[in-house]
Order: structure tokens, then C-alpha cells, then sequence
């Protein structure tokens, strides 16, 4: 099985902004932990770009090339149509997962844009959320009309 984890901007900060959001952990100490948690039962490939464009052209390409995608677009979730039409351009499941309870927070955080394009959306159990979402990906079974 092969899954791609896309992180969207700032993710690339992690153990540095807001660690009283997001943790003291850092974006590899995140990539290890989901590693060692599926060692040897899962291929993964990570990608993280600060670039709307960037995330479009990588989901455009794991088309077909991965049995799930895990996305956190970071801000883009609340305002990137683009990034959600290129998720439903795509017949690979996607699952949409954050590290903070974005509903715990400011408003404007509250709306996800791109949730509606994916399998399910994960939010609040910082990096665990991950290895929710990469168990989801293995274990849902998808209904008529779904990605």
C-alpha cells in the first residue's frame, strides 16, 4: 500500500510556531512517527509546500499513484477552491486532517472549504490525527457516489 501525506504552508515551522498549538514536534519528528507507526506495511512519500500551485500539480500527479492521500492544507483549507476542485478532480480517497481543534478556534478557522472533497476530515488529536487518517484511508469502505 502507498500513501501520501501533503502538509500545506507553515507546516514546514512545526516545534517552532505556536508551540503551544501545534507542539514542540517538529515536521520530521511528524514523518518518523507515522513511518514507524506502519513500519514495513505502508509506503509513504511526504511532500510540504508553502505554495497553493505547488499542492494542485501533487495531488494532479498521485492521481492513480497512491491508494490514499492525507492532506493538511493548512490556511488554504479555509479558503482554496482550487485545491478542493483539484481533490475531487481525483478518483484517489483523500482525508483531511489538522493538528488544533480548528472548531475550538477562531472563526475564520472554523470553515473548510476543502473537507467536502475528501473521504472524512480529522482534526484536534495533533500528530495522532495522521495515523487516524492513514487508518481510515485503510479501512474505509467507500459508498456509491464517493470518493
Amino acid at each position: 500500500m502507498k500513501i501520501l501525506i501533503i502538509n500545506g504552508p507553515n507546516l514546514n515551522m512545526l516545534g517552532k510556531r505556536e508551540p503551544d498549538v501545534y507542539g514542540k514536534n517538529t515536521l520530521e519528528d511528524l514523518e518518523y512517527s507515522i513511518k514507524q507507526t506502519f513500519k514495513d506495511t505502508i509506503d509513504f512519500e511526504f511532500f510540504q509546500s508553502n505554495h497553493e500551485g505547488c499542492i494542485i500539480d501533487k495531488l494532479h500527479e498521485a492521481n492513480c499513484n497512491f491508494d490514499g492521500i492525507i492532506i493538511n492544507p493548512g490556511a488554504f483549507t479555509h479558503y482554496s477552491y482550487a485545491i478542493a476542485d483539484a481533490i475531487k478532480s481525483i478518483s484517489t480517497k483523500v482525508v483531511e486532517v489538522h493538528i488544533s481543534n480548528v472548531h475550538k478556534r477562531e472563526e475564520f478557522r472554523q470553515k473548510s472549504v476543502t473537507a467536502s472533497a475528501c473521504i472524512g476530515q480529522i482534526t484536534g488529536f495533533g500528530f495522532y490525527g495522521y495515523i487516524l487518517g492513514v487508518n481510515a484511508i485503510i479501512n474505509c469502505e467507500v459508498g456509491i457516489g464517493e470518493k
